[in-house]
């Protein structure tokens, strides 16, 4: 990796959707060069993907930032627990823990009302046994 793949990786940093023309043009290549040098960058592993940032304030994103630990029933397996879990649209995060609770989870949720129907929704169809919920007063 040299200068140049650093520049390039600064400027997919920023645009990821640049096209290789327009990054080309930034770094003194033509658009096939910049195409192969961003090619190589994510065969050998230095580029490992793209990614969409969404804004908080969307509709269905939410109000309300909760965090909720979560203990799973004795027959549910994590492995499960964790594909339903993907299924859920107010899911930020989670992490597998190990202490008290099985997992810790991070939502946003609308209001009050769809923080207690998403815990429901977990203990009827993902094998929580007992949870704790925390609100977010500021972040």
């Amino acid at each position: 990796m040299d200068e140049l793949d650093e520049q390039i990786l600064g400027i997919l940093h920023d645009d990821a959707r640049i096209s290789f023309s327009a990054l080309g043009r930034r770094i003194g290549l033509s658009t096939n060069a910049a195409a192969a040098r961003v090619r190589k960058l994510e065969q050998t592993g230095v580029i490992l993907g793209y990614t969409t940032r969404v804004a908080d304030e969307l509709p269905g994103r939410g109000g309300l930032e909760v965090f909720i630990d979560i203990r799973l029933d004795a027959d549910t397996s994590h492995e499960d627990f964790a594909a339903r879990l993907a299924a859920v649209r107010a899911v930020e995060d989670a992490v597998h823990l190990t202490g008290e609770y099985d997992w810790l989870v991070h939502v946003r949720v609308e209001d009050a009302a769809d923080l207690d129907a998403l815990l429901h929704r977990l203990k009827q169809e993902a094998g929580v046994a007992h949870s704790r919920t925390r609100l977010v007063l500021r972040s």
